[in-house]
């Protein structure tokens, strides 16, 4: 499975090599490589440059190295774990411009929400029904509670991405939206027009979806997803002092 390395490019050699045995199945979840003195043998390495190879396979989650005498190196699950951890990094630390995560929202929310219109069984959309009549009877009350809204709106746009049965898409927009949330929080204007609003857009996606009509709930979300995106910048630049269309990173004061 195995060939020696190059001298004077042993490392990179070596994690290439057990990283594509993983990727084409050559090596399985549960597998354990070979021990550390064949490996050495086969890859023709020191010790010190070997590990070092399975320690940056170990970082990429690829395999995990269990110590002691009946440890040894596993091979782990393929999953979509760091590619979530590298995007909540990118959020929580305000590395994307609002533009950028509202133009990524657009085309993916809108594709999703197209698949799920071709997808969704029938009675599978019952869910969003009682969402959306839970925000219905939210938006009633004398005191709106904007917490429990803007909770159920997670929670519908969260049930959407599922019903596409794509993990990556759902990964990637669990990490969104749970890091979104709290930038929402700041920058909505807690009124009842926004919340209104905010329902009547939802009432016409999961009409769309109900229909079967993916370029109609395609659009239904990349407007939604638009419309709030326009109302946070201009609440965000205002609250900084900035006037203008000048963009600013994710954030700009801390929320």
């Amino acid at each position: 499975m195995f060939r020696q390395v190059k001298p004077n490019r042993a490392f990179e050699d070596i994690v290439a090599q057990i990283q594509e045995s993983i990727l084409e199945g050559k090596l399985n979840p549960g597998d354990q490589l070979p021990a550390e003195r064949h490996l050495r043998e086969v890859f023709g390495v020191s010790r010190g440059t070997l590990r070092e190879a399975l320690r940056t396979l170990e970082q990429k989650k690829l395999i995990q190295i269990k110590p002691g005498v009946k440890g040894g190196v596993i091979v782990r699950p393929l999953d979509t774990q760091p590619m979530s951890e590298s995007l909540e990094l990118l959020l929580r630390y305000q590395k994307i411009t609002l533009r950028e995560l509202a133009e990524f929202r657009e085309a993916m929310e809108g594709l999703v929400a197209a698949l799920v219109a071709r997808r969704a069984k029938k009675g599978s959309l019952k869910p969003l029904e009682d969402l959306l009549e839970s925000i219905r009877r939210h938006l009633g009350e004398k005191e709106l509670p904007w917490d429990e809204i803007l909770a159920e709106d997670k929670r519908f746009h969260l049930y959407v991405v599922g019903l596409a049965q794509n993990r990556i898409f759902e990964s990637i927009l669990h990490t969104v939206y749970d890091n979104i949330y709290w930038y929402l929080d700041r920058f909505l204007p807690r009124d009842a027009k926004t919340l209104h609003t905010l329902y009547g857009d939802l009432c016409e996606i999961a009409q769309a979806l109900r229909e079967s009509d993916g370029p109609r709930a395609q659009e239904l979300v990349e407007r939604h997803v638009r419309r709030f995106t326009r109302i946070v910048e201009k609440r965000n630049l205002s609250k900084a002092g900035i006037s203008g269309t000048g963009e600013k990173r994710m954030g700009g004061e801390a929320p």
